[in-house]
């Protein structure tokens, strides 16, 4: 089984639906729950587009003694085990649907494990170290998993196994430590994909899980995510992951700006439930994940939630935190960038929770209402990012330049894509003046042609590289020239042919288009195959005409005969001097030969063929034959349709 676990960053939204699945896809989130903002582990949100800081590993699965064993050892990435995705991708999940990177604003996410089954398994993981003074800490990884839900035992299922561990204290955090499979469990959201896999899969799309690390100040954790296919080798599993990329202490709007009309407090992801109070746990406040609260309470409120997992899937937790009018919000609309052709690029910054995003104009953006959209202007603009507290409040902007240069790359041809050489026909290709133009053919660079004019004089597949000066370049369409030459004219062998019996005659296939001329005694005259019925002897002159205009022109004579007749010289001297060297029969008449047979007198076999050409040259297991009378035996069908039979004598001479 593979898994894909994304840990997203900024705001996460939780998605848990009840359609059935095949497939799981596990997703991850973390999320820090301390009091004050912190600095996030070096690429744990994999922001790098890069595995930097992190382990990679692949093994396999096995059952043993009733236990699902995982196998690891460290491998480095592997293409198809380990992936990253990028903002850029519109890629879905085939089974799932959902976007296999994360879509809470993320940059980059990565997917662990693929459909390839066999008994594999893959792994990540990652160690940091809690700072000293936080000893609040909450973790927190959004998950969506795909498997293959065969009719195994629990222990032999496609599985995600998420091991957390104390490592300086050499313990495993048994709360937060479980296995993820496709049925059997208690979580929620599983639905069935309507893949067309003989075998069904369930997935689960991007559903969170928080992990409590309180009283672990100053203590290294390490994460380590697992995918495994079934233990029997034939299904599959795989994940995607997103580690959050803001690592504030507080609960999302526990900050809040002095001009908000309305506080929204959100607790961790991916609790069962929720149940908010007062200070001193005795006044209920609410039981949703987010708790609005209108109008603010006076600055240094403290609040509290009680947090219950889903069964078995992680650690009851208590939390609090004080309610602050101290918030101030900085807009970044990024740095000023180019965008050539209308391709998408990145402006903003990674989302923070509790802010809200609002661009203008919202022309050539993927989204105007995320703090980091693709831009892709059809000119250049001026983008302006309007950053606000969940509250309303903390009213600020920033403005980003996206510089659009687009080239046109249109390819013309002047003359015929495909055409006969010596027809006075040619291809030209042109395109419009750039910077910088290098042509190609067959995707080989052609030395010194850089103008945006080119003759062609060579069949292949043309093309241009176009470059302007700022940078931008573009690849024209491909467009196939092909310059045929006509085929050398023939004399095919003379067909010979019963009075007024049918005989089929046959042209060479090196054309689209044929013609036999004159077209008397043929059932068509535009067949390479027609039907010859006549009882004269006719010769026929056969145009070959190709899809570029290449002519050739053969011959065929016709004779005609009363009967089938089969001739073998009476003597043969085989001493190479390029006259009578071969022993062959002379069939006029006789369509179909079964075989010629040559013995010596003592009846041994000499030679056999089912060929009339080139015949016997008197040579036996490369032993040239003495000067001997032989016996030959001719057998074949007539143009008749009835068998011919003959035998006879010839002198081989030396």
């Amino acid at each position: 089984m593979h898994f894909v676990i994304e840990l997203l960053r900024g705001r996460r939204r939780l998605y848990l639906q009840t359609k059935p699945l095949l497939l799981l896809n596990v997703f991850l989130i973390v999320f820090s729950s301390v009091i004050k903002a912190q600095t996030c582990p070096y690429n744990i949100d994999f922001e790098t587009g890069t595995f930097n800081g992190w382990t990679c590993y692949s093994g396999r699965t096995a059952a043993v003694g009733g236990q699902n064993e995982i196998s690891l050892s460290p491998s480095g990435p592997i293409p198809g085990k380990h992936t990253i995705y990028n903002a850029n991708s519109n890629e879905v999940d085939p089974f799932g649907g959902f976007p296999v990177n994360c879509p809470n604003g993320s940059g980059h996410s990565i997917k662990l494990g693929s459909t390839q089954a066999g008994g594999e398994a893959e792994g990540v993981s990652y160690e940091f170290t809690i700072p000293a003074n936080e000893n609040s800490y909450t973790l927190m990884y959004n998950y969506a998993v795909v498997f293959q839900s065969p009719n195994h035992r629990t222990f032999e299922q496609p599985r995600m196994e998420i091991e957390i561990t104390n490592v300086t204290d050499n313990t495993t955090i048994s709360c937060a430590s479980y296995s993820f499979i496709a049925v059997g469990t208690s979580l929620p959201g599983f639905q069935v994909s309507n893949s067309t896999d003989t075998t069904a899969v369930l997935y689960k799309d991007w559903s969170p899980v928080s992990i409590d690390l309180s009283g672990n100040a100053g203590k290294t954790i390490r994460l380590f995510f697992k995918t495994a296919d079934c233990t029997f080798r034939r299904h599959f599993g795989y994940a995607y992951i997103d580690v959050n990329s803001e690592c504030s202490g507080r609960f999302v709007g526990a900050t809040y700006c002095p001009d908000d009309t309305v506080i929204n407090v959100t607790a961790p992801y991916g609790y069962a439930s929720y149940a908010w109070y007062d200070s001193s746990l005795t006044t209920p406040l609410g039981s949703q994940q987010v708790l609005s609260l209108s109008p603010p309470p006076v600055s240094g409120t403290t609040i509290a939630v009680k947090l219950e997992p889903y069964y078995g899937y992680g650690c009851p937790n208590t939390m609090f935190t004080k309610l602050k009018d101290s918030l101030t919000v900085t807009a970044n609309a990024g740095f000023d960038t180019l965008s050539c052709n209308l391709s998408p690029v990145p402006i903003g910054i990674p989302p923070r929770p509790g802010l809200h995003y609002a661009w203008t104009p919202a022309t050539g953006l993927s989204n105007a209402e995320i703090a980091n959209p693709m831009a892709f202007p059809g000119k250049t603009t001026a983008y302006v990012v309007t950053t606000t507290n969940s509250g309303g409040g903390c009213r600020i902007t920033d403005t980003v330049v996206v510089r659009a240069s687009v080239i046109n790359d249109s390819l013309r041809l002047l003359g015929k894509a495909s055409y006969c050489f010596g027809n006075n026909d040619s291809a030209i290709l042109n395109v419009n003046p750039a910077n910088s133009i290098q042509w190609f053919k067959n995707d080989l660079a052609i030395s010194r042609a850089t103008q945006p004019t080119i003759r062609v004089s060579s069949s292949g597949t043309y093309h241009a590289l176009l470059k302007n000066d700022i940078g931008c370049s573009i690849t024209t369409k491909k467009q196939p020239i092909v310059i045929d030459i006509a085929k050398p004219p023939t004399a095919y062998a003379v067909e010979y042919a019963l009075s007024n019996s049918p005989l089929t005659l046959g042209a060479r296939q090196i054309s689209e288009n044929v013609l036999w001329k004159p077209a008397i005694n043929l059932n068509t005259a535009t067949s390479f195959t027609p039907t010859f019925k006549g009882s004269q002897e006719q010769l026929y002159t056969i145009e070959l005409l190709t899809n570029t205009g290449c002519l050739t022109v053969d011959t065929q004579l016709v004779k005609i005969i009363k009967s089938v007749e089969i001739y073998v010289p009476t003597a043969f001297t085989p001493d190479k001097d390029g006259r009578n060297d071969y022993l062959r029969p002379i069939l006029i008449g006789l369509k179909d030969l079964h075989f010629f047979r040559v013995y010596n007198r003592w009846g041994q076999l000499l030679f056999e063929t089912k060929q009339a050409l080139p015949g016997w040259d008197g040579v036996f297991k490369s032993v040239a034959q003495t000067t001997q009378t032989v016996v030959w035996m001719v057998k074949g069908v007539g143009i008749d349709g009835r068998e011919y039979t003959q035998k006879g004598t010839t002198v081989l001479l030396r």
